[in-house]
């Protein structure tokens, strides 16, 4: 990385969140000037509040765009459209977006975002293999359940950590303007298979539990989530597990130059670190 990059800010959307802190840091410690947007940090940052969008971008050479709750969700291309609006308005010289792998509203969205004509580079990830240890489902694991309607479809997670290492590079190195980098992990795993290496990892069983959508989105229904919001998260799953992304790709390799890390591994660090502690 040039002297030049390291004297940037760069804006980091959705800084709290799963890839944004992991994104920040390493950026931090490049040296960048980051500008850590949230909802309740020193940089307000809200996608349910355009307000605040202008006045996070002011000054920024470049942002890490990630869109909660999903690039496919409702709503998204129509933000993304907006942000990019505001990003040209306020000179941002380049967007780094993530985006889902396999998504066709997610591909809408990214064209949206590319309208205003701001440099883009675009990075597609699989399923996350963090979606096991941070949010809702660490909790069912640690339990000794992993429940998700995927019945035995096999998706190639990847690591957050490489995600976000893949994000940084994209950010600070030259060449990468313009190209689309499709991301996953180096192998295969259906969740039950998942579920065998956290349990090897963790010293106990952890059982997979498929069920239907139907019977997914009752169970996010009984934790809170609206009944809108939770039928469209089962669509959207039960589109993601069809088997469509059932492959690798080398997108980490082509960015990076070396290999993603193996779920093993992930489920090694997170078990060490008590990710699933009862």
């Amino acid at each position: 990385m040039t002297e030049n990059l390291k004297q940037e800010t760069v804006l980091v959307t959705a800084a709290t969140g799963k890839t944004g802190h992991r994104v920040a840091e390493r950026l931090a410690e490049r040296g960048v000037q980051v500008r850590a947007g949230s909802r309740r940090g020193a940089v307000p940052f809200d996608w349910e509040d355009p307000s605040t969008w202008a006045p996070a971008l002011g000054g920024a050479d470049a942002a890490y765009v990630t869109y909660y709750p999903d690039l496919a969700g409702p709503g998204a291309t129509e933000a993304m459209r907006a942000f990019g609006q505001a990003a040209a308005a306020a000179g941002v010289g380049r967007l780094v977006l993530l985006s889902g792998r396999g998504e066709p509203d997610a591909v809408e969205a990214e064209s949206a975002l590319r309208e205003a004509g701001v440099p883009l580079t675009v990075v597609r990830a699989s399923f996350f293999a963090q979606n096991f240890s941070e949010g809702p489902m660490a909790e069912g694991v640690a339990q000794g359940e992993l429940v998700f309607p995927a019945g035995g479809t096999a998706e190639p997670f990847i690591d957050a950590d490489d995600l976000a290492d893949v994000m940084v590079a994209v950010l600070t190195e030259e060449g990468h303007t313009g190209e689309t980098y499709e991301v996953t992990g180096s192998r295969l795993l259906t969740f039950q298979e998942a579920a065998e290496e956290i349990g090897r990892a963790t010293g106990r069983e952890v059982r997979y539990v498929p069920v239907t959508g139907e019977e997914y989105q009752g169970m996010l229904q009984q934790v809170g989530l609206p009944a809108q919001d939770a039928q469209w998260l089962v669509e959207l799953f039960t589109m993601l597990m069809d088997g469509h992304n059932a492959s690798t790709t080398d997108g980490v390799r082509q960015v990076l130059g070396r290999a993603p890390r193996d779920f093993a591994d992930y489920a090694r660090d997170a078990a060490k670190a008590g990710a699933w502690d009862a």
